[in-house]
């Protein structure tokens, strides 16, 4: 739809000195959002061209001006400054926090990627498929979209590191780490999370990139400090117990 619109708004410009000089910078979400403000800000400016002139101009230039850069997808002030919304973002999260359980403890929990799931909320489900491939899927927020992906670990240190990465032609790509040493007051563990979403090139991957937005991010990285609370609370205690029973 946005490219039709596009496309049509494109040609209707063609040889005016409307028309982008240059190639789209702003991104889907940005664009939809300066369409849909744009309408409302030109609706309520023709509102007021006869009982408030000047403000409504004002407005309805406003309104024009972000129609203009939600349907041609070209801001002239991004152009001017070198900045392209359109650009593939990865999400890059780091976290280093202590939680009150043994070293070699945390690292079994963290080592069966199926238990992800339980602290984190953007992990729809982890399947392992062997001793070091695994299937992963992910819920977008509002629940746009599921993605899956698979992956295999890449380097494993007893009680000390864990790190994978997704394999080739995965719908997104995925890559973490995890380092554990203990405490420095000898209570407890210290993990040092890393875990990066690379969109995939082309236009499936810019799509991709725009639901991976804020929303995301901020998502999973409660969720990885989430694992602090999930560790040290009764839910822990209820799968420590649940797992003896299964021995």
């Amino acid at each position: 739809m946005l490219e039709t619109l596009t496309t049509k708004v494109n040609e209707s410009l063609k040889g005016s000195f409307l028309e982008p000089k240059d190639a789209e910078n702003v991104n889907t979400t940005e664009r939809l959002i300066s369409i849909a403000a744009g309408t409302y800000i030109l609706y309520k400016g023709v509102k007021q061209i006869f009982s408030h002139p000047f403000i409504g101009l004002q407005e309805a230039a406003v309104g024009g001006i972000l129609l203009y850069r939600g349907a041609t997808g070209f801001c002239p002030i991004y152009n001017k400054i070198g900045k392209d919304s359109t650009d593939l973002q990865a999400i890059r999260i780091s976290e280093r926090f202590i939680v009150d359980r043994p070293r070699d403890e945390v690292y079994s929990f963290w080592r069966n990627f199926e238990n992800l799931p339980r602290f984190m909320k953007h992990l729809h489900a982890v399947t392992e498929l062997d001793e070091t491939k695994s299937e992963w899927s992910a819920n977008i927020p509002n629940d746009l979209l599921k993605i899956k992906w698979k992956a295999e670990i890449t380097r494993e240190e007893q009680n000390s590191y864990i790190g994978w990465q997704s394999l080739e032609g995965s719908m997104i790509d995925n890559a973490g780490k995890v380092e554990f040493s203990d405490a420095i007051n000898g209570l407890g563990t210290e993990l040092n999370v890393e875990i990066n979403y690379f969109p995939p090139a082309g236009n499936i991957g810019r799509g991709v990139a725009n639901l991976l937005n804020g929303l995301f991010e901020k998502m999973v990285r409660e969720d990885i400090t989430n694992f602090k609370h999930y560790v040290e609370g009764q839910e822990y205690q209820t799968y420590l117990s649940s797992q003896k029973q299964e021995v």
